[in-house]
């Protein structure tokens, strides 16, 4: 998403004086050479790259400057003195959309950028001297597993945030994290051992406060820090919901690797996944990753220097919903007319994903459909003297992987909310009246026809820029 906002920027204003781009590496050298490698170099860049001809790379040699750094240390791992001094003096807004968007992901990663990250970011920011807004990116999903209609406020995190001021959550989260580890190195764990521990503990600690899983409860705990230590900083924070390819900018179907929807329709596509554990009559909240950077340009512009906060949900849910059961059509159909032609040259056929609308009976068929049968193989190994071993190995991993998988994608494809945006659609009112290219910004999800969005513009922007190069 960050690239596709400094792509936005650098289209729409070129006048820009510059960007500072933070990027995880070693040194400046190293940071530039990302830069170019991941974004820059993208298929992304190229409508921009058309426009400038030969002076694009001067262009962005003048505009935007690779910073090497890290949000997870202190003034954001920004080394270079003068650097850092030419950032504090020169920048009017921060955008923060640094995180780890990972569900599984290890706790103590998770908690080091979502949460401690926020921080360090804020920090910063306070010794910006002509700041004018901090906007940060988290994600409708911090509400947890709430029904009806959610609003865009922190009431979903007020308990949690009682609980915190008991005691000092930094402090405990982050000891609670160093003795594991020091505990796992005493015993000469394998990393593997360390990664599914540091896991576990992630899952754990967020279903101990209430939230579903270790991504969304570290992004509430940044939102939460964020409210309790900004003083009188403009805030702004956007909630997007699940973030799917460019409507229409720079051009349709742009999308950088798998996202929560993905790589359910790039296995079916394959003819790989029968099944899925989803309400077919359940709203799945997604919006166009364009739609969401304009969204997060003209909040920047309608609060900067304002004292205030304020938070927008970003999504399609109220406006334009769309439910699992056409969204299954939608895919059905692209994947009979246009299937899947493998790289040994066959078509993969799909029938109608089944879909199942509790985990008692999506557990029930995957018992049937594939334990037995892993049982029988079991014993048939043993038989034979462990001739069947690898394979029943393999099968047994891949069996608990997809389980897994299903349990931390169980509340968001039995999800029952309904984003409110009475904010966004304030913004979106402002838009209109103030700006004379109002449209160059649009994101109202009311415009989308999701089947042909889904069949002419998703799956086959998902197909080019990912599947066909994996």
């Amino acid at each position: 998403m960050h690239a596709v906002f400094v792509e936005k920027i650098l289209r729409v204003q070129p006048d820009v004086k510059r960007l500072y781009l933070l990027l995880r590496a070693a040194d400046t050298k190293s940071a530039t050479d990302r830069m170019h490698d991941q974004i820059i170099g993208k298929e992304l860049f190229w409508v921009l790259k058309d426009k400038w001809g030969t002076d694009f790379d001067s262009f962005i040699a003048e505009k935007v400057v690779a910073v090497a750094g890290d949000v997870t240390f202190d003034d954001l791992g920004v080394k270079e003195l003068k650097l850092r001094e030419e950032m504090y003096n020169g920048i009017e807004i921060i955008l923060n959309s640094a995180g780890t968007t990972n569900f599984d992901e290890r706790y103590d990663i998770a908690l080091s950028v979502n949460t401690f990250g926020v921080q360090h970011v804020l920090s910063f920011a306070k010794k910006c001297l002509k700041l004018e807004i901090l906007l940060h990116v988290s994600t409708a999903y911090v509400c947890g597993e709430r029904a009806g209609l959610i609003l865009e406020d922190s009431s979903c995190m007020d308990e949690m945030e009682k609980e915190i001021t008991k005691f000092d959550f930094k402090v405990q989260e982050k000891n609670l994290v160093e003795e594991k580890l020091n505990e796992l190195k005493a015993q000469d764990a394998t990393e593997e051992v360390i990664t599914t521990t540091m896991k576990d503990i992630g899952i754990e600690r967020a279903k101990l406060y209430g939230w579903p899983n270790t991504y969304v409860f570290t992004k509430a705990m940044g939102e939460i820090f964020l409210g309790q230590s900004k003083d009188h900083l403009p805030i702004v924070i956007i909630r997007p919901t699940v973030i799917t390819s460019s409507y229409k900018e720079p051009f349709p179907g742009w999308v950088q690797g798998f996202r929560t929807i993905d790589s359910v329709i790039a296995g079916y596509c394959k003819g790989k996944v029968t099944c899925l554990l989803v309400d077919p009559m359940s709203v799945f909240d997604m919006i166009p990753v364009d739609m969401v950077v304009h969204s997060m340009v003209v909040a920047v512009v309608a609060n900067a220097n304002k004292s205030s906060s304020i938070i927008y949900h970003v999504g399609s849910s109220l406006r334009n919903p769309i439910n699992f059961l056409n969204i299954r059509s939608f895919v059905f159909r692209y994947c009979t007319e246009k299937p899947w032609i493998g790289k040994d040259g066959k078509r993969a056929k799909v029938r109608k994903i089944k879909l199942f609308k509790t985990m008692a009976t999506f557990r029930m068929y995957m018992k049937i459909r594939f334990l037995l049968p892993l049982k029988g193989l079991k014993f048939v190994n043993k038989a034979f003297g462990g001739y069947f071993q690898d394979l029943y190995v393999n099968y047994n991993q891949k069996l608990k992987l997809v389980m897994r998988l299903i349990e931390l994608y169980e509340p968001y494809m039995l999800f029952k909310g309904i984003f409110d945006d009475n904010n966004a659609e304030e913004l979106r009112r402002i838009t209109r009246e103030r700006f004379v290219d109002a449209e160059a910004f649009n994101f109202d999800a009311r415009c989308i026809d999701w089947e042909d969005y889904i069949i002419h513009t998703h799956i086959p922007g998902l197909q080019k820029h990912v599947m066909m190069k994996r």
